[in-house]
């Protein structure tokens, strides 16, 4: 085991693979060179060369269709996107040529790529730095979405994303990069579709990803101490969603609380509030709790930043309401 750092982590990840197969290649803007914006490719380009550390223009559109045909040629692309945010530049290319590429093509070509960066709600990086689009790109077909919130699951599911010939978003909250945890010292890899019971209990299912299972674990030792037992489940997989393991735990605990950073109109708690009622609706003895950042851009002020997200307080408020009090 070797304590490692987030950002190391995912390097660690791609280093790998790159090392594995020469069919790999990381694309972006100061993806080479200067080694990425949070140095997930950092020195990267000395071992594998400027073509698979392609620096890019500032073009993200144009960059991320070349990414496609190349994967629609036989490569594998990881496309770095400096921030997230920018990627919306790119959503044609996401949308209509990687996520249906495989299916009006019939199958005839597959698109073996994953675009991956920094994105949340950071400290003070203003409404255009602070964007979520994992619900932008939720009703997408054709696409996989991942959302990593360790240096262990980060390394794990990049390393499979690596491999996976559909294209796969992989979101990196931009304040878990210092992150630090052992990792083993031999090779892994983790499932895309399946979501990381974080703690097993039995009063309420708490469901949530990213940035957000550090602020429900935070709430557990207030609430552990106050006697409730609190099942918490890590999606890490947004589309697909693990309704296998989401399923289990609703039929223990029979609530349910979703955490997340998205915001509430149209985000990924609406979709999983939606499908737990269709699913399992019979097992709630109360209705779902959704608790989801405010619908407004994101504000520069620390102070206001911090009013529009999900703070532990209110994670610890909203299970004293939902579970009824021991006596």
């Amino acid at each position: 085991m070797a304590e490692t750092l987030f950002f190391n982590a995912l390097r660690e990840a791609i280093d790998e693979e790159m090392a594995k197969d020469p069919t790999v290649l990381v694309m972006g803007e100061d993806v080479g060179h200067y080694g990425g914006s949070y140095k997930v490719t950092k020195d990267l380009y000395k071992k594998y060369g400027d073509l698979r550390l392609l620096d890019t223009p500032i073009a993200e559109n144009s960059f991320t269709g070349m990414a496609i045909g190349a994967a629609m040629t036989g490569l594998r692309p990881i496309i770095e996107g400096m921030n997230m945010g920018f990627l919306l530049l790119a959503f044609n290319q996401i949308s209509n040529n990687a996520g249906m590429l495989r299916y009006t093509s019939g199958g005839n070509f597959t698109i073996p790529i994953v675009i991956r960066g920094p994105g949340g709600v950071g400290s003070r990086l203003g409404a255009e730095h602070s964007q979520r689009l994992e619900a932008y790109f939720q009703a997408v077909p054709g696409l996989k979405i991942v959302a990593c919130s360790t240096p262990y699951n980060a390394k794990g599911l990049l390393k499979s994303a690596i491999r996976d010939n559909n294209p796969v978003l992989f979101f990196e909250h931009v304040l878990l990069y210092n992150l630090k945890e052992d990792l083993p010292s031999e090779e892994y890899y983790l499932p895309l579709d399946k979501a990381e019971v974080v703690r097993k209990g039995k009063d309420v299912t708490i469901l949530t990803y990213s940035r957000m299972r550090h602020h429900v674990m935070q709430a557990m030792k207030t609430l552990d101490k106050e006697g409730y037992d609190c099942e918490v489940i890590d999606l890490l997989s947004l589309k697909p969603l693990d309704f296998d393991t989401i399923g289990e735990s609703i039929r223990k605990t029979h609530r349910v609380i979703i955490v997340e950073e998205c915001m509430r109109t149209g985000g990924i708690g609406a979709e999983l509030t939606a499908s737990i009622n269709d699913r399992f609706f019979d097992e709630l003895d109360a209705p779902v709790l959704r608790m989801s950042s405010q619908d407004i851009p994101t504000p520069y002020n620390g102070t206001l930043e911090a009013l529009t997200i999900v703070q532990p307080p209110q994670i610890v408020e909203a299970v004293r309401n939902m579970v009824p009090l021991k006596v």
